[in-house]
């Protein structure tokens, strides 16, 4: 429906820029989306299916009041009755569209036509985005907050690709770092106590049961043959631990990452490239990048310097040398280090390194999914990347806040297996991958969520997924009760749907494309469980309300359509979601 109002706005302002009133661009502009004018839904239902501001935004650029302008717009405008639109002007220059009965009643085929395929679009066509999003460490088990930026990463996914773009999913594979040597130092310490050897905690490790498995996993495997270096693990002085063997991490890395696979495969979730970090090191990745910023004068030896307000770090305070990346330059508020005085390189420089690679493999836009506490480490991000590309937005980052889980009323703090956390698996075995995907996409991302285990395992109206699923299975039970009664087929009269809740039904049917569309272009999947949950009430409503199948055949076979055409949109929607849409509850 929007497109419709779009195509009329467009053929105006392409017939005003051939008198000379407008620049021709303006067209073009708006009709891929990069205009600062819009049409909308309006607030006041009186205002009609949609608004447009063009003549209040495009006023002062020719000259004129913003009424008088709307005036020329519309009078350029081809005819909307043509395609049952009424248009007129509103307060202080906007351009209000009715859309006729008849052609909303319209939007009923073209669902049906459509099928799976309502609600797709080619605003998107020719952009090739990469969505890398999970990239949690292989140190140990999914916890929730992994979860909810898992979900959230591949449903923007698929919903870029719902509005045709060419999309990727990738999976960063953190296993470089201080991080995978306190996971080979944990797996020793266990390995020596599953073998009954005196063993003594190091003072850095992960305490889950899940490392006595990845020990146990390591004993069966090769015996005794990583007791010297575990021996030399518990003979070491503190605070000079040995680095652990590379056959211990790669065996922990391996297992780890099975695992995390395992939890991503219950989801659903399939990535299209795993990127391991120890290629950038070893493949002369971060000194590619250093050498491209450097050409480029966006590196120079300096001591670091914090930002006021803030303490002063260790490394600020011993005065050293370090090689900086100038990022004050881009609106950071301080310089960042690349490499330690030491010469190793910072997390920060395998960072950039890997986001200079993404965008070397020609993608036109990067999505990266992460956990709100790297929130302070966007902007920098995305100054090294500009500075490395000349390309000011490509990077989109979207945080994810964490997820608080209760059970019983009362929250659960963490899992046994994990030790410190609650593991997305334990969710996952407590109420399916539909729950959790639905759950986790009830909010903004960038807000807090709350789950309710029981709740969200409960076969009830409260439960949000189940509602909207029993919604789309009520739809689905009129077709097995017009067969099993035996009732004729009538394609019915469309113009019998006359009851504002039918019309209202229809409208709400027909937001669905600029619903994907805008949560596609904004990153913000929780739109579509938004969106679901209106049309589920409104559906539950109509059914409730209306003896579907106790009419004529005229009036049936016109509801039958209506209830086929909303069952549709709300299959599509949980598909988005990565969410089933049962036919029977």
């Amino acid at each position: 429906m929007r497109e419709i109002v779009v195509g009329l706005v467009t053929q105006g302002l392409e017939r005003l820029a051939g008198e000379g009133l407008l620049p021709g661009e303006l067209a073009t502009a708006f009709a891929q989306r990069s205009a600062d004018f819009k049409v909308e839904r309006p607030r006041e239902k009186s205002h009609g299916d949609f608004s447009t501001n063009a003549a209040l935004v495009l006023a002062r650029m020719v000259g004129m009041k913003p009424r008088d302008l709307a005036q020329r717009l519309l009078a350029a405008m081809p005819g909307g009755e043509d395609v049952g639109v009424r248009c007129e002007i509103a307060g202080p220059g906007f351009i209000n569209f009715h859309f006729s009965e008849d052609r909303l009643r319209g939007l009923i085929p073209e669902i049906r036509q459509r099928g799976a395929d309502y609600g797709r679009s080619r605003v998107g066509a020719g952009q090739r985005v990469l969505v890398e999003f999970v990239s949690a460490n292989p140190t140990g088990p999914m916890h929730v907050g992994h979860g909810r930026g898992a979900v959230t990463g591949d449903v923007i996914a698929r919903l870029l690709d719902a509005i045709g773009c060419t999309v990727a999913r990738e999976y960063y594979i953190n296993d470089a770092g201080a991080q995978i040597d306190v996971l080979g130092r944990s797996v020793l310490y266990r390995y020596l106590e599953c073998l009954g050897r005196d063993a003594v905690a190091p003072e850095d490790y992960y305490p889950g049961e899940y490392v006595i498995e990845i020990a146990r996993a390591l004993i069966e495997r090769d015996g005794e043959a990583w007791l010297p270096a575990a021996e030399s693990l518990r003979q070491a002085v503190p605070g000079e631990l040995p680095k652990p063997p590379v056959g211990v991490i790669d065996f922990a890395i391996e297992w780890v990452m099975r695992e995390i696979r395992t939890d991503l495969e219950a989801m659903h979730i399939h990535f299209d490239s795993w990127f391991s970090e120890r290629t950038l090191h070893a493949g002369g990745g971060i000194e590619r990048a250093l050498a491209h910023l450097s050409a480029h004068d966006w590196l120079y030896e300096g001591v670091l310097e914090p930002p006021k307000g803030r303490e002063v770090t260790p490394e600020e305070a011993d005065g050293r040398t370090h090689l900086l990346f100038r990022s004050t330059r881009l609106g950071d508020d301080s310089d960042r280090p690349l490499l330690k005085a030491d010469g190793t390189p910072t997390y920060f420089a395998a960072d950039i390194a890997y986001h200079f690679d993404k965008a070397r493999r020609g993608f036109t836009r990067l999505v990266d999914v992460w956990g709100a506490d790297h929130g302070g480490y966007v902007k920098r991000v995305q100054a090294a990347l500009e500075a490395m590309t000349g390309e000011k937005d490509l990077l989109d980052v979207v945080l994810t806040q964490m997820v608080n889980l209760t059970q019983g009323g009362k929250q659960v703090r963490m899992s046994k297996r994990a030790g410190t956390f609650v593991t997305l698996r334990d969710v996952l075995d407590e109420t399916g991958s539909d729950a959790v995907r639905y759950w986790f996409l009830m909010r903004s991302s960038g807000a807090g969520l709350d789950f309710d285990l029981d709740l969200a395992k409960s076969k009830s109206n409260d439960n949000p997924v189940f509602y909207v699923q029993y919604a789309h299975a009520r739809a689905c039970s009129l077709e097995v009760k017009l067969k099993e009664r035996e009732l004729p087929e009538v394609a019915g009269d469309l113009a019998r749907l006359t009851a504002a809740e039918e019309l209202d039904l229809i409208r709400l049917l027909g937001m669905f494309p600029e619903m994907v569309e805008g949560a596609a272009l904004s990153r913000e999947p929780h739109r579509v469980t938004y969106y679901l949950s209106d049309l589920a009430a409104a559906f539950h409503g109509y059914y409730n309300n209306y003896r579907i199948l106790d009419e004529d055949p005229e009036v049936r076979g016109a509801r039958m359509a209506l209830v086929r055409a909303a069952g549709r949109v709300i299959a599509n929607g949980l598909s988005l979601l990565g969410v089933t849409a049962p036919v029977s509850m």
